[in-house]
């Protein structure tokens, strides 16, 4: 069995949802634990431990590497 890594954690889904495009586009395996749930109770993300974004071992440099230059070219900040 093949064990994801966390990459990053969020506690509301419309955080990633750019992310989630790009990860795709980019064919990286992923998933985000917890994401039903903090869904259909957002304030239980905080309890679970966030929204978890777990990325495939293979894929995980690049993930990273796209999240780091997401980071960078947007600039984001939730007020």
């Amino acid at each position: 069995m093949i064990t994801y890594r966390c990459l990053a954690i969020f506690t509301y889904s419309f955080e990633y949802s750019i992310l989630r495009l790009k990860l795709e586009e980019s064919g990286i395996r992923h998933y985000f634990q917890n994401e039903n749930f903090a869904n259909v109770l957002p304030m239980s993300s905080l309890a679970l431990g966030g929204i978890q974004l777990m990325i495939h071992p293979q894929d995980f440099q690049k993930a990273k590497t796209i999240l780091q230059s997401f980071d960078q070219d947007f600039n984001l900040t939730i007020v």
